[in-house]
């Protein structure tokens, strides 16, 4: 009887090692990729902004490393903001005109412009001069400003109604900006003309930043500005195009797109060039960093939701107006403390966040390009204590690059408009993986969702050149390369990894 029990045990062994076999056989490879069938083709550009403020004047500790890694990354389609908290340098015109004077006066904005000009020449930038003077809003009382134009004052934009309902103050107010910048000077309301000097050529200007919230803008009224203002300045510059909405949460604005995006509630010639709109993952304050790995990533798939929803409006009404996804980053709970309380003392950034928040980004690069977004602006060059420190593209101790801008330059390096990205399935849903076909050659882009380490096994059709990655091992340095003799790959925590194929 023993005998026969040992038996039936050996052979149900047996039998459960062949199924076992079986089973493992038959199951499909981690990842495959058929770099002969085109899923998309990429029309994406990435790139970033570049938020005005006190760090990027000249002698600012932050100044000559932002410059310099602003100009070594060459981007097109750099989004240029000076912005609400520092008046003096966002508004050119501070007091309104009267019939014996006018108070324009550029001291304190052509420095910071003319720097970024120089480390962006031969690329593309949008211009947004957001912050219109408060003089053109009916507020209760007139708004004050500091007198000191590094002193942030975020109370500023004020009112909801433009004083003037033609709207042809504010027109002539932005048609006079570029005039400034583009032929020279300007002339002002009493016909004196003011020399600049200046003649640069912008390509793009977008019309006010995040208005569901900075005036309140209803649909009616910020069209009505948009045929208004971009009129006037087609005056100046014929072939100026234009970028609009800029919306904080595009997820609520879908009155905004239905109305702005048709062109039957627009003048006559009226060019719907661009639309932007913006994300930032948001943690709860109490969440620890072992669990923004998911909160991140949960959230930027709550937004590519929200684009896909946006896109369709906008196929459906105005299908040639591009997409400029132009502030994409994280915002930690500390920052609006950092802003708001003086002299708070912010706890820093978790070790290894900024690889997190780099390898986000780059994960949104990818989707966006399945949807065919034409532009991903990461957000933004400059952030510290006081101004936004989390979102910082530089290391506001050290002025060096960090992880979220090398991570910026390996997809502006490698990736752009044009590229195939071909079928690619990935069943490891910690990791994100996608192939593409390139002018410079097969490449694979890798980015490691989570804190642990993960293996890429290459499928045979992906033989391995070299890989090129950024992760905690490179820290703010340059993205390290090495050569592959595997077929494997070893991603560290938040790693993104370009590897090409041969």
């Amino acid at each position: 009887m023993r005998e026969h029990i040992l038996w039936g045990t050996a052979c149900s062994l047996f039998a459960a090692t062949l199924m076992a076999t079986a089973q493992q056989a038959a199951a499909p490879p981690e990842l495959t990729i058929d770099w002969s069938r085109t899923a998309f083709e990429s029309k994406t550009t990435p790139t970033l902004q570049v938020v005005v403020n006190p760090m990027l004047l000249r002698g600012a500790p932050m100044h000559d490393g932002s410059f310099a890694a602003l100009k070594l990354l060459g981007a097109d389609y750099v989004r240029y903001v000076p912005w609400l908290p520092y008046p003096k340098q966002a508004v050119a015109e501070l007091e309104p005109p009267t019939r014996d004077k006018t108070s324009w006066n550029f001291k304190y904005i052509d420095p910071t412009l003319e720097d970024f000009m120089n480390a962006t020449a031969g690329h593309s930038v949008v211009m947004n001069f957001s912050t219109m003077p408060a003089w053109l809003w009916k507020t209760d009382k007139p708004v004050t400003y500091p007198d000191d134009p590094n002193q942030s004052y975020w109370s500023y934009t004020q009112g909801t109604e433009l004083r003037d309902p033609t709207m042809k103050e504010a027109a002539d107010y932005y048609a006079r900006l570029l005039s400034w910048y583009e032929k020279g000077g300007l002339t002002d309301e009493n016909g004196k003309w003011h020399e600049s000097g200046h003649h640069y050529k912008f390509a793009y200007w977008e019309l006010l930043n995040e208005i569901d919230f900075e005036h309140r803008w209803t649909p009616e009224a910020y069209t009505k500005f948009y045929d208004a203002v971009t009129a006037a300045m087609l005056k100046v510059d014929p072939d100026i195009k234009f970028m609009a909405v800029a919306s904080a949460k595009p997820s609520a604005h879908g009155a905004m797109y239905e109305y702005f995006l048709n062109p039957k509630n627009h003048a006559p010639g009226a060019r719907l060039d661009f639309l932007t709109y913006h994300f930032y993952a948001s943690p709860p304050e109490s969440e620890p960093f072992e669990a923004m790995q998911y909160t991140f990533f949960d959230q930027a798939d709550g937004f590519l939701n929200t684009v896909r929803y946006v896109e369709q409006i906008k196929h459906r009404l105005s299908p040639t107006t591009k997409t400029d996804l132009n502030e994409l980053g994280v915002i930690l709970p500390e920052d609006n403390k950092s802003n708001s309380i003086p002299g708070y003392k912010a706890k820093p950034e978790p070790k290894e966040y900024w690889n997190l928040a780099a390898a986000m980004y780059a994960y949104i690069y990818i989707e966006a390009a399945k949807l065919g977004v034409d532009v991903t602006g990461e957000s933004q060059l400059v952030g510290y204590p006081t101004q936004y420190p989390s979102v910082s593209m530089m290391n506001y101790n050290t002025s060096e690059p960090n992880a979220r801008f090398w991570v910026l330059k390996l997809l502006k390096d490698n990736f752009g408009p044009g590229d195939r990205l071909v079928n690619t399935a990935e069943r490891n849903h910690e990791i994100e993986i996608q192939a593409f076909v390139t002018p410079h050659g097969k490449k694979i882009l890798a980015i490691n969702k989570r804190s642990t380490p993960h293996t890429v096994h290459l499928p045979a059709n992906a033989k391995a050149e070299s890989v090129t990655y950024v992760a905690p091992s490179t820290g703010d340095k340059q993205p390290a390369k090495k050569q592959l003799t595997t077929g494997s790959i070893e991603l560290e925590p938040f790693e993104v990894a370009v590897i090409a194929i041969q």
